[in-house]
């Protein structure tokens, strides 16, 4: 590898990282939100946030872009998929938030890297080493732990089964924006947040939920300029040098930093399952991010 090549991954490595930091206020933050804005209604609110934030530099950047990054008719079944899916995964991440906790969820996110890298192999034929798979066996069971309610209790979860729902929608929506990655960012994130916010907030009418205060509604945008549309920004650049599989497992990190902001922010009691999973979670991480590491010497 020559050192441009090296300078490219390098930048990649610290967009993957920012997209992490940037996503792992969501959980914590939008738990307080939930208080006073109905799940839907905050989903919408989210990637509405996302989509109007980055539309605002997407004005400052058009004329100058290149009309061959530019989406065009090929790319129509990956934008829709990753719309239809951007639709319902945080809907459904709202609603485990909501019904769950705050550490659980945050913690649960790394089930993503699971459902991105098999659809990766299964679907789009990516290279998957030994040590990811080990990480997604490790990741699973963890996943596992944090799903059961109670000690000795067989009943699963609902709060941690509607996170488990949302991360395997956004692990197939990771492949699906990565069929288009290489196309202009701001127009995906745009159109992304735009068209999911829009579909979010119909659903969440045609279901009868109501909108909240409007220091909420600004609360909730601004959250989803950050967490969302920064996040995805970020996300997507990764990406691009990356690969899907790859891209996920430096986002790894979302979860741990989103599970230490629930401690600090919400002040939430902590169970043992909850730390055995951290622990079983910590491990495959650091199997996920071994098996980047070796591919960047």
């Amino acid at each position: 590898m020559n050192s441009a090549e090296k300078g490219s991954r390098l930048g990649a490595v610290v967009y993957a990282l920012a997209a992490a930091c940037f996503y792992a206020i969501n959980i914590p933050l939008s738990k307080l939100l939930l208080d006073s804005v109905s799940p839907t209604v905050m989903a919408a609110l989210l990637y509405l946030g996302a989509g109007l934030g980055v539309g605002v530099m997407y004005l400052f950047r058009f004329r100058d872009e290149p009309k061959s990054e530019r989406l065009c008719k090929s790319d129509l079944p990956y934008t829709v998929g990753m719309v239809v899916l951007d639709i319902i995964a945080p809907i459904l991440l709202m609603l485990g938030i909501k019904y769950g906790t705050s550490s659980n969820a945050s913690l649960l996110g790394n089930f993503e890297i699971v459902a991105t890298t098999l659809i990766a192999l299964l679907v789009f034929k990516e290279k998957v080493s030994k040590r990811l798979f080990i990480a997604i066996g490790l990741i699973t069971l963890a996943s596992a732990v944090l799903t059961f309610e109670g000690s000795g209790s067989f009943e699963f979860s609902a709060g941690s089964l509607l996170v488990l729902g949302a991360a395997s929608c956004w692990g197939l929506e990771n492949n699906c924006t990565r069929g288009i990655s290489d196309k202009s960012t701001y127009q995906i994130v745009t159109i992304k947040g735009l068209c999911s916010g829009t579909g979010s907030m119909i659903t969440a009418i045609v279901i009868g939920e109501r909108l909240p205060a409007m220091k909420y509604i600004a609360a909730a945008i601004a959250l989803g300029f950050v967490a969302y549309g920064l996040s995805i920004f970020t996300y997507i650049r990764a990406q691009k040098a990356l690969g899907a599989a790859k891209t996920s497992a430096y986002y790894a990190a979302a979860p741990f930093i989103g599970a230490l902001l629930s401690l600090v922010i919400l002040k939430e009691a902590l169970s043992a399952s909850y730390f055995a999973a951290l622990i079983i979670m910590l491990i495959g991480t650091a199997f996920v991010v071994m098996d980047t590491l070796s591919h960047q010497s």
